[in-house]
């Protein structure tokens, strides 16, 4: 049996799934998991998230809200106004996480050092996407880490031989995907499954050599494992790029 190449995408704060998840795909040691960012903030259990992926050493890239709570609180001083933001969109059940107090300095270490992206070679792992106008050196958090519309609009692929993976922007948001459906674009494919939202709560698995979705859900103990080609629903970005190009004029 080959090695799993387990992705994880965005977990809010939700260990109770988390653990669900990993213990129903039961990975060894020789299998390799990567984490999309986002581990923190909207679920309750934060710090229990970023002590599992630290203690077991798992990979992780740079999410969007592990930058706001750098941008709040990893400096030298509060930036009051960041941080209240920051607050506002989750990180007030983060701070709640760790009894209410900030997160220790080696957690704020740890999320200093995530990287922007993984290259796997045949796959290219980053939280939110690329701009596709750009070069890669020419990028930084702000594409990596919050681009969503431009992105996802591409009409074509940004790798020619490599598929992008991707969390941050939830996979129903997009038109015609269906609750705990991936979302696949010109040459990327999303698997943030809204594991926080109140009525759907997935949180997905991607194993890139087996091509399979494992699934479970933070509102109750359903899990499942789905072939990648029958989970992806694919997104008509040349229609949704017509139809934005129309509206300019």
């Amino acid at each position: 049996m080959s090695n799993k190449r387990l992705v994880i995408g965005d977990v809010h704060g939700h260990y109770t799934a988390l653990s669900e998840l990993l213990e129903n795909i039961a990975p060894c040691q020789e299998d390799e998991i990567y984490f999309l960012g986002d581990l923190i903030d909207r679920g309750s259990q934060s710090a229990k998230v970023v002590d599992l992926v630290i203690k077991n050493d798992y990979k992780c890239i740079l999410g969007n809200h592990e930058v706001m709570l750098l941008d709040a609180i990893g400096g030298q001083q509060i930036n009051q106004q960041v941080f209240h933001g920051w607050l506002q969109n989750g990180g007030n059940t983060t701070i709640a996480s760790y009894d209410n107090k900030m997160p220790p300095p080696e957690h704020l270490e740890w999320f200093k050092n995530l990287p922007l992206y993984f290259d796997l070679g045949d796959y290219w792992l980053v939280h939110a996407g690329v701009d596709p106008r750009l070069p890669l050196e020419q990028q930084s958090s702000e594409q990596f880490c919050w681009i969503r519309q431009l992105f996802h609009d591409t009409i074509e692929p940004y790798f020619k031989d490599k598929t992008i993976i991707i969390g941050h922007t939830i996979t129903f948001t997009f038109q015609g995907v269906k609750s705990g459906q991936l979302a696949g674009g010109e040459g990327w494919i999303g698997i943030d499954t809204g594991v926080y939202h109140p009525e759907h709560g997935w949180l997905t698995a991607l194993d890139l050599n087996e091509s399979m979705v494992y699934q479970v859900n933070s509102h109750g103990k359903n899990f499942r494992k789905i072939p990648l080609d029958k989970s992806v629903t694919k997104i008509n970005t040349r229609k949704l790029f017509s139809r934005r190009q129309k509206a300019l004029f």
